[in-house]
């Protein structure tokens, strides 16, 4: 065995104990730790992009790491980073995360192996969780992305179904073009289109309602009438990224009655929304879609990476991922069998930290965290909308809040970036640039476990003092 090899053997003990150490002065500091670290700070420093000969130990290297990095690492896992949607991890899901790297399991029906009975059941209590029927299988994936590739994938499987055509065995010339309709389709779906041989110009775009980013029922009922018995997919929205608007679900169900399609749902982050009694009505009719995302790295608090995709279809599934081998076990119709379900065939257990958060925490601390980020972006908005510097784009429809500056200096969107520089660098809040019906606009998304009242005041004292700064 190598030096290193051996020496690292010896003083493993030594080694977790000491990455334990420097987990903990980071999440001791996280309150305080900037949310934008300068830019100075997030450069690799002369000679770390060269290969050692024998390198130093890893002891010596978590060192230098430290040494070096760690001021340019955002507090993106804290309580007011509003940037994007990103969430934190919970004790529990950076607990079990660790033991993912430890235990270093293939997460696959193999036999030697609990971890498909883990990601099984972390998949039944998340359905339990959402009210999501028994007639959905689901299976973990990296993040949206591939969790609406997944489902679009499948959609495809379903189209060449209705037409007699194997698009998994025959390729997607065999059935010919899809059409694929959406109002506010979140950018990652579009990125699947191009990645399934769909095309991005296979996307019309379907209006939306006056004042918001729902779809309009009747704009797709147009289109429907209009293109009628040609393979369509359907793009939902439950819970758009600059208002948190969810589609008419009832209706697109009322819909694929009279013109069938195949309907996928995105819920990154609005479908946890369903754990609660106050906002599961919006996600009415879901259960009865044909695939769903939800992402567990979001409002779930789980480490990235992690999704989930949620089908009806099993059996069309399993014609598109299966994977033939003679060392492989032949593809079976089961809901655990995840190497013939997902693009992935070696895959991380990142069921465990979704299950163990679920463990740990149960119905009521899932409900306890959204219905609390609600609040307080209800809270950050309504400040907002009382700040003659500032003003609301949209409703507080969730967890998002959607503004702008009311007097910009100069250009618009400049003042707008010139506002979010001086906020980066002040580095306690960080929010994200957005545009909204033409208009530059700020989001704030409030998805973190830790967040409290005490954060939305510091949040509005830092935007108000640079907007001070900035005018």
């Amino acid at each position: 065995m190598h030096p290193r090899l051996q020496q690292d053997l010896t003083q493993f003990p030594q080694i977790l104990d000491h990455t334990r150490q420097l987990a903990e002065d980071f999440l001791a500091g996280l309150r305080e730790r900037s949310v934008c670290p300068p830019l100075t700070q997030q450069q690799l420093q002369p000679g770390d992009d060269r290969l050692a000969e024998n390198g130093e130990g890893a002891l010596a290297a978590l060192d230098d790491f430290w040494q070096r990095y760690q001021a340019g690492i955002s507090a993106s896992a804290g309580p007011r980073y509003f940037g994007f949607v990103t969430g934190g991890g919970t004790p529990a899901a950076v607990a079990a995360d660790w033991l993912v790297s430890v235990t270093d399991q293939n997460s696959q029906l193999s036999h030697d192996t609990i971890a498909a009975a883990i990601e099984l059941a972390a998949v039944t209590q998340l359905k339990s969780l959402l009210g999501l029927p028994e007639a959905f299988s689901g299976s973990l994936v990296s993040g949206a992305t591939m969790a609406n590739f997944a489902g679009l994938a499948i959609g495809r499987q379903w189209l060449g179904q209705q037409h007699g055509v194997d698009i998994a065995q025959r390729g997607l010339a065999a059935l010919g073009p899809i059409r694929v309709l959406a109002a506010n389709p979140h950018s990652s779906s579009v990125k699947a289109l191009s990645m399934l041989g769909i095309g991005r110009d296979a996307l019309t775009t379907v209006a939306s309602l006056p004042d918001s980013e729902a779809m309009d029922m009747a704009a797709l009922e147009r289109q429907l009438a209009a293109g009628e018995g040609r393979p369509t997919l359907v793009l939902a929205s439950a819970g758009t990224v600059n208002t948190v608007a969810f589609d008419d679900l009832p209706r697109l169900l009322a819909l694929r009655e009279r013109y069938p399609f195949w309907l996928h749902v995105d819920a990154a982050f609005g479908g946890v929304a369903a754990c609660s009694p106050l906002y599961a009505p919006r996600l009415e009719g879901w259960q009865h879609a044909d695939s769903i995302t939800v992402d567990a790295h979001k409002w779930l608090n789980v480490p990235y990476d992690s999704a989930i995709q949620f089908t009806r279809h099993l059996n069309l599934q399993m014609q598109v991922f299966q994977n033939h081998s003679a060392y492989l076990e032949a593809p079976t119709p089961r809901p655990d069998n995840y190497l013939h379900l997902t693009p992935e065939n070696s895959r991380r257990f990142r069921a465990l930290p979704l299950w163990l958060t679920l463990k740990a925490y149960g119905r009521s601390g899932i409900r306890d965290i959204v219905e609390r980020n609600v609040r307080l972006a209800q809270a950050l908005g309504a400040a907002l909308a009382a700040d003659d510097g500032f003003q609301l784009l949209a409703p507080v429809n969730l967890n998002v809040v959607c503004f702008a500056l009311s007097h910009p200096q100069g250009d618009s969107e400049a003042a707008r970036d010139r506002f979010l520089e001086r906020l980066n660098r002040h580095g306690v809040v960080r929010c994200t640039p957005t545009t909204y019906n033409r208009q530059p606009g700020i989001r704030a998304a409030l998805v973190n476990w830790m967040t409290e009242e005490r954060d939305i005041r510091l949040a509005l004292d830092s935007l108000r003092h640079c907007l001070a700064e900035t005018a």
